[in-house]
């Protein structure tokens, strides 16, 4: 198919050009635009500013080069977790590790020959962990470029801890990913329905529409610029649109390209040990020196001990154990949760941990929302409402699509609000620019918020690790996560906001990876955003 270039506002999207407050109709015309994702899909920077931190945003996530596949597809010449290995490398003399060293294992990948890789690439993740203990902590990953790792773990407890080393993706697998979102940015659709009166039409819609002759509505926010397009309906106008829904998944692997992505074999597979899998850690000795890795220049934001999350820096954690001391942490307060499913189980487990809280009912879809639920006595409010598209729900009413920023845009702020965001799963699929747009789009909001109300507390749930299936892996893959969670750290540094590390509490706990963490684990990021709320209380 031949690339094909288009002008604003369907693809080039700047909310400085966009004049007229209802959708309108508009048709596909031939022009030059800068910024390309697979020629229909581009956007341009809010400001010159925010173009040259996209650059900067682009730059620090970039991946290692990994290879380009052979033809025909050869999976014995791709990384296999079975046929690799990870080396715990010695320390002091003696042998001996204490609390506060680092330790430091190198991996070594091969592939399904049992030969050694020669280039990176490859996806890992790594914990240390004593399930006795109920601790762990997430190793940081070095990529040396050549075929072998570095992890560093450091060591924050007495005893025994096991090193797990997991390959998440081949780097292989990898080239396919970075593919799918170049060449197929809109692989995931959706649809809209549209009625006056008996007549009723559904239509395709997304971020990026393909080059087409076809007249579309363009549904781009005013106030966020945040671009939405639909084709237009043969018979009905574009005001006539009612609902948004998930329409499918256009699945385009080459031949044997699903062959990379195998539970079991090559996707979230542990790697074995060529030796001990696991170190003896003894009590910090007084003045005893501490081994300390090279390779890495950050350490984990936090660890488990007891079942416990235990923050290694800002905030210390407090354990909200029974309702009655989240009753009176929350007392008073008006929490406003926005986001994806995510944050939607956090309403549901403060909905759940707390009787007196009952929820209003607005005749939302469970899915969906949006969602109130108040305790009168102790004057609490909790809310949630979904960001708004690309969303991948059942059908949403179109009243209920609104973006994040202009919610925040709404809400007074003050000593007594607290404002939980979490929105990082439903923008996998497209190029990483949709994503950076939103969430330059939603700190500038925050800004405001923060500029009106400086007492108001903001919180930022990260992204975390998934299971996988093939589906999953080509729409939601924790590369596909992981660079986001980069790009979410960074176009929120430096503000006065607090993060919730989901990213390093679903990999340091003992539990599977699920898009919805256990109950455990939400419960342990439910006591930091109410230690953020509290930090003098103890539950």
């Amino acid at each position: 198919m031949e690339n094909k270039v288009h002008s604003t506002p369907i693809n080039a999207v700047n909310p400085t050009s966009i004049s007229a407050v209802n959708p309108t109709s508009i048709s596909a015309v031939n022009a030059t635009v800068s910024h390309m994702f697979h020629g229909f899909c581009s956007f341009k920077p809010h400001s010159s500013k925010e173009a040259v931190e996209e650059n900067l945003l682009l730059d620090s996530i970039s991946w290692p080069v990994t290879p380009t596949l052979p033809s025909p597809f050869d999976l014995n010449k791709t990384s296999d977790p079975a046929h690799s290995t990870f080396t715990i490398l010695p320390g002091r003399k003696g042998g001996h590790w204490y609390t506060g060293d680092q330790l430091e294992v190198v991996v070594k990948m091969h592939d399904f020959h049992g030969l050694p890789k020669k280039s990176g690439g490859d996806v890992l993740l790594a914990r240390l962990h004593n399930p006795t203990l109920g601790a762990g902590v997430a190793g940081q990953v070095e990529d040396h470029l050549n075929g072998s790792y570095s992890v560093v773990f450091s060591l924050l407890w007495e005893g025994s801890a096991q090193i797990e080393v997991i390959l998440v993706h081949p780097s292989e697998a990898v080239t396919v990913l970075d593919r799918l979102t170049r060449e197929q940015p809109d692989r995931i659709y959706f649809n809209s329905l549209f009625r006056t009166g008996t007549i009723t039409e559904t239509t395709s819609c997304n971020v990026c529409l393909d080059p087409t002759q076809k007249p579309v509505c363009n549904y781009t926010d005013l106030h966020t610029g945040e671009p939405w397009f639909c084709y237009k309906p043969k018979k009905l106008s574009c005001d006539a649109r009612i609902s948004h829904s998930k329409g499918g998944f256009k699945q385009n692997l080459k031949i044997k390209e699903d062959k990379l992505f195998q539970s079991g074999v090559n996707m979230k597979v542990l790697i074995p040990a060529s030796g001990p899998a696991y170190v003896m850690v003894l009590p910090k000795k007084k003045d005893q020196p501490q081994i300390k890795s090279s390779i890495v220049k950050s350490g984990p934001s936090g660890y488990y001990y007891q079942g416990a999350w235990r923050a290694l820096g800002g905030t210390k954690v407090n354990q909200f154990n029974t309702s009655t001391a989240i009753t009176q942490c929350l007392k008073g307060k008006v929490v406003h949760l926005y986001g994806d499913s995510t944050i939607r189980q956090w309403f549901r487990h403060l909905n759940n941990a707390l009787p007196d809280l009952k929820e209003f009912d607005l005749h939302s879809a469970k899915q969906v929302g949006p969602f109130e639920a108040q305790d009168h006595p102790n004057n609490i409010l909790v809310t949630f409402r979904c960001h708004g598209p690309p969303i991948r729900f059942g059908s949403v009413p179109t009243s209920e699509l609104r973006y994040v920023a202009n919610e925040l845009d709404h809400v007074v702020g003050g000593p007594n609000i607290i404002v939980v965001i979490g929105v990082w799963s439903h923008f996998s699929t497209f190029p990483i620019k949709v994503y950076t747009w939103r969430l330059q789009s939603i700190r500038r909001a925050v800004q405001r918020l923060l500029s009106r109300a400086p007492g108001t507390l903001v919180v930022i749930r990260t992204a975390n690790p998934k299971a996988l299936t093939l589906y999953e892996a080509l729409t939601n893959s924790d590369w596909y996560s992981l660079q986001r969670d980069r790009v979410l750290r960074a176009v929120f540094k430096g503000l006065n906001v607090h993060l919730v590390d989901a990213w390093e509490m679903v990999i340091a706990h003992h539990l599977p990876h699920s898009l919805h963490p256990q109950p455990p684990i939400i419960k342990n990021m439910i006591d930091v955003v109410l230690s953020y709320i509290c930090p003098q209380n103890h539950g």
